[in-house]
């Protein structure tokens, strides 16, 4: 099968292009850059030089390959438009890379009982109403002759097996311990995000793509932990004891931006029903297990 990849230098993407070259498929990835395109084609991967905000380059592409992963930008629609115009009556696949920070809220730190599946109703935020409405018209695309396919992962850790070797989120919270001596969480730090290691991501997309019916939509999740305990896990992996620090939602948004809100301070509670229906089993170590003994140790811990 040859697959068109965006995101094929980032940490999702990155490996999922991986596994597929692996598993014998051919691989094109999105480069915007030359150093990018350099990176791919030392991995066995074929450029395609691009933005995301191109159309003909992506129209393109759709109508030349078999399947169509995007893992560049959650958030971005003209390549969804794009792709789905190219992929429309053609009954190729497109798996669309979304998040579950969609059902997110703003909780400051405290925690919620609220628990989402793939058929739980919801109304976003306004900052994640327009991923929201790209994963419905990705879904959509089922009744044009596309089989389209969202995934939504949960917090994402562990080893990366492409370009980028580590994940976004904890890096950020390992570098706040690091530069405050003590690690950090929004205010009490009790909100609770679901999680799930990369390889077990990378699982679930391959899965997809082998089985996946047009039209459905995946939580990607093995676990969960409220991100004060994620804070102790760090400081024992810094050396730093078991305090943590409450951090006023003011102070948290000027040292990590807005992100403070919705992905350190909010709740993200999924369970992935339907990706377990179709026979995904994540099985990888949890986030403690990597942070304290896996590749954070190693890439952040002697530093």
């Amino acid at each position: 099968m040859k697959v068109f990849v965006t995101g094929a230098t980032g940490y999702v993407g990155g490996s999922v292009a991986t596994k597929l070259l692996e598993a014998g498929h051919q691989v094109i990835g999105l480069a915007r850059s030359d150093d990018a395109a350099a990176c791919l084609k030392k991995r066995g991967i074929e450029p395609l030089y691009g933005d995301l905000n191109a159309y003909t380059p992506f129209v393109a592409v759709a109508k030349r390959v078999d399947a169509v992963i995007n893992a560049a930008n959650s958030d971005n629609p003209f390549v969804v438009h794009a792709l789905l115009i190219g992929l429309a009556g053609s009954g190729k696949t497109l798996i669309q890379t979304s998040g579950s920070s969609v059902v997110a809220t703003y909780d400051n730190g405290e925690a919620s009982e609220r628990v989402f599946d793939e058929n739980t109703p919801f109304t976003p935020e306004p900052e994640k109403a327009g991923r929201v409405a790209i994963d419905q018209s990705v879904l959509a695309g089922a009744k044009s002759g596309v089989r389209s396919i969202v995934i939504r992962p949960t917090l994402i850790y562990g080893r990366g097996i492409g370009v980028a070797a580590t994940s976004i989120q904890l890096p950020k919270l390992i570098d706040v311990a690091r530069k405050h001596g003590v690690p950090r969480h929004v205010v009490r730090g009790l909100n609770i995000w679901s999680n799930v290691h990369i390889a077990d991501v990378v699982n679930l997309y391959l899965l997809a793509l082998e089985k996946a019916p047009a039209g459905s939509l995946f939580y990607a999740e093995s676990g969960e932990a409220s991100f004060k305990s994620v804070a102790q896990s760090i400081g024992r992996m810094l050396g730093l004891g078991e305090r943590t620090e409450d951090w006023p939602i003011g102070e948290a948004v000027d040292g990590l931006g807005p992100g403070a809100y919705l992905s350190f301070g909010s709740n993200s509670r999924t369970r992935g029903v339907q990706s377990r229906a179709m026979g995904w089993k994540p099985k990888q170590a949890t986030v403690f297990d990597e942070i304290e003994n896996g590749v954070y140790r190693e890439v952040y811990g002697g530093k």
